[in-house]
């Protein structure tokens, strides 16, 4: 019979832990009293209560989203206006231009010396605008060769106004074929210039205002200089 049925349970009770140590280890001991009160320390500091929150900063931060509110309201308010005036945007129109100078030396810079008469129409009934900021710019094809500032004004409902550019070439250097071009032009009697406008508007309705900014164009042909005036002209604003 084998060793283990001799038993009278039937089973041989095992070995004990400690039993199947190896000689040397180490023996299992409890953690220290130590680090238990530690443990202890920190979990009581988590469970402490926060300090009280400022009435000042409760304060503050009411104050900010009342005051957030009223602008998302007041931005609201000027929208709905806008959308039931449906307002319309200034216009850019050439009431007459000359065509003093254009002179291209042998190293293809060119000087020139060029007027126009710009007509700016409010044409809102209950809008006015106010010109914050009026950059103009002279192309030839798509080449920059004068540029000029235009002072700021407030336009009211239904007005018109006039206003004298003067714009300079002054050695404005040119790729040959550009050149080659605009010389063309002249012989031919035929300038074609292209006029740019970079506005910042603001309108205003009552107390309410919206501000943005208009790109107006105008494309116009010239006879030739000295003497050169419009001869035909085509103008669109866009937003």
């Amino acid at each position: 019979m084998p060793p283990h049925l001799s038993s009278p349970y039937g089973h041989r009770p095992p070995k004990s832990a400690a039993a199947h140590m190896k000689p040397g280890s180490p023996a299992l001991q409890a953690p220290p009293v130590s680090e238990f009160y530690d443990s202890r320390t920190r979990m009581q500091r988590l469970l402490q209560p926060h300090h009280k929150t400022s009435p000042f900063i409760w304060c503050g931060a009411v104050v900010c989203v009342v005051f957030s509110l009223l602008l998302i309201l007041a931005g609201i308010i000027t929208l709905i206006i806008f959308l039931v005036v449906k307002p319309r945007n200034p216009s850019l129109d050439l009431t007459a231009a000359s065509l003093n100078t254009i002179y291209i030396d042998s190293s293809t810079y060119l000087n020139s010396d060029f007027t126009f008469l710009a007509n700016f129409s409010n044409p809102n009934h209950k809008i006015d605008f106010r010109f914050e900021y009026l950059g103009v710019e002279l192309y030839f094809r798509d080449r920059l060769v004068a540029v000029q500032a235009v002072q700021p004004f407030t336009q009211r409902t239904g007005e018109s106004r006039l206003e004298s550019v003067h714009m300079v070439s002054s050695e404005v250097p040119l790729p040959l074929g550009l050149a080659f071009e605009l010389q063309q032009q002249v012989r031919s009697n035929s300038v074609v210039y292209s006029i740019r406008g970079t506005f910042k508007v603001k309108a205003i309705l009552g107390p309410g205002h919206f501000s943005y900014w208009i790109y107006p164009r105008c494309d116009v042909e010239l006879s030739a200089p000295p003497n050169g005036v419009l001869v035909a002209k085509r103008c669109r604003t866009k937003s």
